[in-house]
């Protein structure tokens, strides 16, 4: 299920399904490790006798966030019930501590006893074997702990402090199905301590006046110790749940702030989409400097791994996007990040851990002569091509000091070194992690982090490295024309692969990662060879159904929904794949009536996005429904980098000054 109102600070992230259930508790890191390992966390009402978890049928619910803010706004309605709720979810901006704030009015004009059960099945740091759960007395709530994982359960109502009631036990251990079924009449059993593969329930009663509300708020806190979580909770009820609920919306709204100066050429809806693709994107980067692809745990159902990783690559798409939008401290941490955990070499592995360890992989070690090592290129070769966007953008000469030989001259130098002999690069996986050989996307994304690097070592007056390395730019640009080239379809193929002969064996098939071609800066946007293949794409790849979008290229397998019509589906419509083709259209755009051309492409977008604006991955071909994993962090970031593309080609075309910059990210002063 898609995780449609992530909330987080950077260090903690909770993630909700779209029936309002937690299903992703990630601590201390963004992605790692998730506490809950998708299993339910559920959230139920008792009134009268009644009850109804959340997943029940009966409930209308909306989902969205507050304006500009990463505080949700859920409201859920049962007539059945005969009650109202508002729930404001987030967490604290500062403190690894998440909130939920529920409001619950009454719906047919009599006194009314309800109760609020709130469900934590845990599995701390990835596990259940040797949890356990306890009441503790001082705060009068639980605690889930093992080794130095520690999470308190606690909340807050009209009578104080505390939880009202409380249950603890096994779960999925024989017949024992979890503390939850014990909350549905409306009573818990207040089992002190548990132990093993273990659960949890808390409950809150509220009583209601006709037509009355009353108010509850639930908290976890986390923590490496006891003695951490028990100052966490000290520090809730000092300073009440209300005034952290209020400083974090505070703290969000500033962040996101937008710096008018001059009418906004879009739309009012696609800048508050941008806005919100922003906020959420947030929740996915993690303090320590990661970006992560995606933290939806379901995907591990389908590929029995997560996207909880960071990508280089994606990464530095990201990072694009957040220099963009003036996010400089999150650009910063994203490079210092990658200057920790490049390899020595000067190249980067297929992807990493939250906390800086190489993480899984799928790519084999090779033994051919020269050695090929599995990874994929383009990912080295965007980090110093996004590290010339955020230098263009904040001119930090002294940030870039430190990273000047680990990041630019390391990597070109190993790109160059990794070349065959025509000057292509070696081969390595594709973007889509699919195929091994010499791709398009590759080649023009080591031909941008050349000219990148070739630029930097200009300005540090480096004028042999400039050379050298725009040099093999230059060269490597010429081979591809050459060899990867057909002047008679007029396309460039997707990928190389060489021959005996030390010719290559050329794929045609249509993929919509060619827009490196004008986007790395290899040619112009308006090339008659890039118009030609851009054409092709939108014609070829283009969705033939009332959902439409572009697909990943022509018979994509990943996901596949349709196995018959490939005229008509090539592939499940992908958000960033929609957005290339508008950021051709907008970089090839000479007046502002073909600018305006890539609009549509932006309302597609708005069109797939949640109630909350949450994007995923891609999208049923005939349904709309979101396919993989929902939040994708790169979707998000195209919409943001293909939205100031739109802005800043707007101002040249029109003379006019940019209408809206974004704030440089806020760093609490505070606690």
């Amino acid at each position: 299920m898609p995780r449609n109102i992530p909330v987080g600070n950077g260090d903690m992230l909770v993630a909700f399904d779209d029936l309002y259930r937690i299903r992703d508790l990630y601590w201390p890191h963004v992605g790692q490790p998730n506490h809950t390992c998708g299993h339910l966390q559920r959230f139920g009402v008792w009134a009268d006798g009644q009850f109804a978890w959340m997943d029940s049928p009966g409930w209308s619910r909306n989902f969205s966030y507050k304006h500009n803010t990463l505080l949700t706004e859920v409201r859920l309605r049962n007539e059945r019930l005969g009650l109202e709720l508002v729930c404001h979810d987030a967490v604290d901006y500062w403190s690894p501590v998440y909130f939920r704030q529920v409001i619950v009015t009454d719906l047919w004009n009599r006194p009314r006893d309800v109760r609020v059960f709130f469900h934590a099945d845990l599995s701390v740091n990835e596990s259940p074997v040797g949890d356990t759960v306890a009441f503790d007395p001082q705060t009068g709530g639980l605690i889930h702990y093992k080794n130095d994982f520690y999470f308190l359960f606690n909340g807050s109502h009209p009578a104080g402090v505390g939880v009202t009631t409380y249950a603890t036990g096994a779960k999925r251990i024989g017949e024992a199905e979890g503390t939850w079924r014990d909350a549905e009449d409306g009573m818990l059993s207040r089992n002190s301590i548990a132990q093993g593969s273990v659960d949890s329930a808390v409950g809150f009663q509220l009583t209601l006046a006709p037509n009355g509300s009353e108010t509850c708020v639930y908290w976890i806190a986390a923590g490496k110790s006891y003695d951490e979580v028990h100052a966490l909770n000290k520090k809730v009820c000092e300073k009440t749940p209300q005034r952290m609920l209020d400083r974090t919306e505070a703290y969000w709204r500033l962040w996101s702030q937008q710096e008018s100066s001059g009418a906004d050429p879009l739309p009012k809806h696609l800048q508050q989409l941008q806005t919100r693709s922003l906020l959420i994107a947030r929740t996915q980067i993690d303090n320590g400097g990661a970006i992560i692809a995606a933290n939806d745990y379901d995907i591990t159902h389908f590929a029995g791994d997560t996207y909880s990783y960071m990508w280089p690559r994606d990464g530095a798409l990201v990072a694009q996007s957040l220099v963009l939008s003036g996010q400089s401290e999150l650009s910063r941490n994203f490079f210092r990040f990658c200057e920790r955990v490049r390899h020595p070499d000067g190249y980067f592995h297929h992807k990493y851990n939250p906390n800086g360890t190489v993480a899984s992989s799928w790519h084999p070690w090779l033994t051919e002569k020269p050695s090929l090592l599995p990874i994929q290129q383009d990912e080295t070769a965007l980090i110093p091509w996004a590290l010339r966007q955020h230098f263009v953008k904040f001119r930090d000469v002294e940030f870039i000091k430190s990273l000047y030989n680990p990041l630019i001259v390391d990597t070109a130098n190993w790109m160059i070194s990794y070349r065959d002999h025509h000057g292509l690069p070696l081969p390595s996986w594709d973007l889509w992690e699919e195929r091994r050989g010499v791709h398009l996307f590759t080649v023009c994304a080591t031909i941008g982090g050349l000219l990148a690097a070739s630029q930097f070592a200009q300005d540090m007056g480096a004028h042999d490295r400039a050379t050298d390395f725009s040099e093999a730019a230059d060269r490597m640009r010429l081979a591809m024309l050459k060899h990867m080239w057909d002047p008679e379809r007029r396309l460039f193929a997707r990928t190389a692969i060489a021959a005996d002969d030390g010719s290559y064996r050329l794929d045609f098939t249509l993929d919509a990662s060619a827009y490196a071609l004008f986007a790395f800066d290899v040619l112009p946007a308006n090339d008659a060879r890039v118009c030609d293949h851009m054409r092709a794409i939108r014609d070829r790849l283009w969705v033939r159904t009332e959902i439409g979008g572009i697909a990943r290229y022509e018979r994509d397998p990943y996901q596949q929904v349709e196995h018959r019509e490939f005229e008509n589906v090539p592939g499940n419509p992908w958000v960033i794949c929609t957005l290339w083709f508008a950021q051709w259209l907008i970089a090839k755009a000479t007046t502002i009536a073909e600018l305006d051309e890539a609009i549509p492409y932006l309302e597609w977008t708005n069109w797939r996005a949640s109630s909350s604006g949450v994007l995923a991955e891609q999208y049923h071909p005939y349904t709309g429904a979101q396919i993989s994993v929902s939040p994708l962090t790169w979707s998000h970031a195209t919409l943001i980098t293909t939205s100031m593309q739109y802005r800043l080609r707007h101002a040249e075309l029109s003379g006019a000054q940019l209408p809206v910059t974004q704030h440089a990210a806020i760093d609490g002063a505070s606690a």
